[in-house]
């Protein structure tokens, strides 16, 4: 696959990425380049436009006021949106999942809106905040095994019609609506209260996403025995055996 290239674009480390979630683009830089792949990394910045040519763009966790900041950079950059018109995939985590639905609760207690990239919304939660080790079980048409993360959030996440969940918790709070979802997705775009950083604990995600860059339905193999014992480590804490 050496004649292969791909564009990943990490959004915002400045303002999300909060709980490691950087680890997600060094986990899918990394599983790309095992397969011999070339990869190009931009990291941009707040300040900066997000660029439209990319293949997989990233997006992670944050706390209140900078989400509320980088939901009003993202809505004045069209940056994103163009990018998924493109073909592109998103993969994005907490604070990020919040921005890509239709509206979430921002620091100042107001609805703030978001991207509408994902038929979800946002509300704050009532309860306690669902902190800890999730189990899930994601959605059998991504060809993934169970999901294991850390979640570390207030929001409850409501899912349309034009979305499916990305998974069905078995241990943890996940969406918190109810139903027992734990994020969602459509087509090339998704969502997730998963930290981990979850491309670390699930290294298959990774490879999801760059086959869906590539339009292929297998990639090679690739060493995954660091990953496993992570794996297995973080499941075993949840007392919880995977379907």
């Amino acid at each position: 696959m050496s004649d292969s290239s791909l564009r990943l674009v990490w959004v915002y480390p400045d303002l999300l990425s909060t709980y490691g979630d950087r680890g997600n683009a060094l986990v899918v830089e990394r599983r790309a380049r095992q397969r011999g792949l070339n990869v190009q990394r931009v990291d941009v910045r707040s300040d900066q436009p997000i660029p439209t040519s990319g293949d997989i763009y990233l997006i992670g966790g944050g706390e209140d006021r900078p989400q509320r900041l980088a939901a009003e950079r993202l809505r004045q950059d069209s940056g994103l949106p163009r990018a998924v018109d493109n073909g592109a995939i998103v993969f994005s985590v907490c604070a990020g999942y919040q921005i890509l639905g239709h509206e979430f609760i921002n620091d100042l207690g107001q609805r703030e809106p978001g991207l509408g990239l994902l038929d979800v919304w946002s509300t704050r939660g009532e309860g306690a905040r669902s902190v800890g080790d999730v189990l899930a079980e994601p959605d059998p048409r991504l060809g993934l095994a169970t999901l294991t993360g850390f979640e570390n959030h207030q929001g409850v996440t409501h899912l349309g019609q034009g979305v499916a969940p990305l998974a069905q918790v078995s241990v943890g709070g996940g969406n918190g609506d109810g139903n027992g979802t734990e994020g969602a997705w459509r087509d090339t775009v998704f969502g997730t209260y998963l930290h981990g950083p979850v491309m670390a604990r699930n290294p298959a995600v990774a490879d999801l996403l760059i086959k869906l860059a590539l339009d292929v339905n297998a990639l090679p193999p690739a060493d995954t025995t660091w990953y496993d014992a992570l794996r297995a480590e973080r499941i075993a804490a949840t007392g919880r055996q995977p379907a």
